[in-house]
């Protein structure tokens, strides 16, 4: 049942190593000469060991470990057919020996040969990926629970991870990844004022401020953007993740949703739909630091950070932790965007 190599207990929970170090904080040197005393710092989490990198990797540690301890023979997940958290639970399951299947489902509205036979597909077809690619409309959860039934069926033991792998046991990753800035922050002698992050399936902003409000540091504040769902929807998304992962860990401690930031006005028209400003964020920062955001994620929540520096609404001085989620191969799927053919 898996590889017999590197597992360790963290936060109480049994963890499959997929990272070999922590990832590294950098300052955007150039870009902050613009920001009027404002310092903006990206932690790496796209630059990974594994499977080109990305926030998912964090998550898939804690679920492989839960999915080893109860002897599943199976993974199965969804995601959209650019699905970041396919790519690498595929990378994640393959190194640890593990089946796996991955469920795709098309929630963009795009069809291009480009956004439907390069980037993270690619990838997974490199990887002989059991992929089932589902029609728009299909009953995504109804096709997960038929294959589940039709493993049991052939005596295997189906382990189900959701979209993003954002189940409270996945959000530990990203309490882990707290427990990380907080230890950076006393080498480097910085302290962060905010920690940006894009928000999708809302997992990552979860784990963060769990792990925030289990470590008791106080003057640091979590904010994301939302790339997916409207602000009420993303709001409570969050808030039950941030709950449900509290409950792992300790449940006397208390979070409410004032403790939710999250800001939705640099969604576009929805997930995964190009905007103005995200197109000329990419290429900013592409220019200015050599460092490629993905169009999704991190290209929305940067472009949103950097319009609410300019408008004055983070305090004077600040020293803004951005985290680099991941998503590169995207960039691939998203050519035409780039190149001024906007599909």
């Amino acid at each position: 049942m898996g590889k017999d190599i590197d597992y360790k207990i963290e936060n109480g929970f049994q963890k499959f190593r997929l990272l070999d170090r922590a990832t590294t904080i950098q300052p955007l040197e150039k870009l902050n000469k613009e920001l009027n005393g404002i310092e903006v710092y990206v932690k790496r989490d796209d630059v990974m060991g594994m499977g080109l990198g990305g926030n998912k990797l964090r998550k898939l540690e804690y679920l492989l470990g839960d999915a080893i301890q109860k002897d599943s023979d199976v993974l199965i997940t969804s995601g959209g057919i650019q699905s970041n958290h396919a790519r690498l639970t595929a990378v994640a399951a393959s190194y640890a020996g593990l089946e796996y299947e991955i469920v795709l489902t098309q929630p963009v509205p795009k069809d291009d040969s480009a956004y439907m036979e390069n980037g993270n597909i690619l990838l997974e077809r490199i990887l002989d990926a059991k992929m089932h690619i589902l029609p728009k409309g299909a009953d995504t959860q109804q096709f997960i629970d038929q294959r589940v039934s039709e493993l049991q069926a052939e005596g295997k033991k189906a382990y189900t991870i959701p979209l993003g792998g954002s189940s409270p046991i996945g959000c530990l990753g990203y309490v882990s990844c707290f427990q990380e800035i907080v230890t950076q922050s006393k080498e480097f002698n910085i302290h962060f004022n905010t920690v940006v992050i894009p928000n999708g399936s809302g997992g990552t902003h979860a784990g963060l401020l769990a792990g925030l409000k289990a470590s008791g540091v106080q003057g640091v504040h979590i904010k994301s953007y939302t790339v997916l769902a409207p602000l009420v929807t993303a709001t409570n998304i969050t808030y039950d993740k941030t709950k449900a992962t509290l409950q792992l860990i300790d449940k006397n401690i208390p979070v409410s949703k004032e403790d939710i930031d999250i800001n939705a006005d640099f969604l576009g028209a929805g997930y995964g739909i190009p905007t103005d400003e995200m197109i000329k964020t990419v290429k900013l920062l592409a220019r200015t630091e050599g460092i490629f955001l993905d169009p999704v994620y991190s290209g929305k929540a940067f472009a949103g950070m950097l319009s609410d520096i300019h408008a004055g609404k983070f305090e004077n001085c600040s020293k803004i932790l951005f985290i680099l989620t991941g998503g590169t191969p995207g960039l691939f799927a998203y050519g035409p965007t780039f190149t001024g053919e906007r599909i």
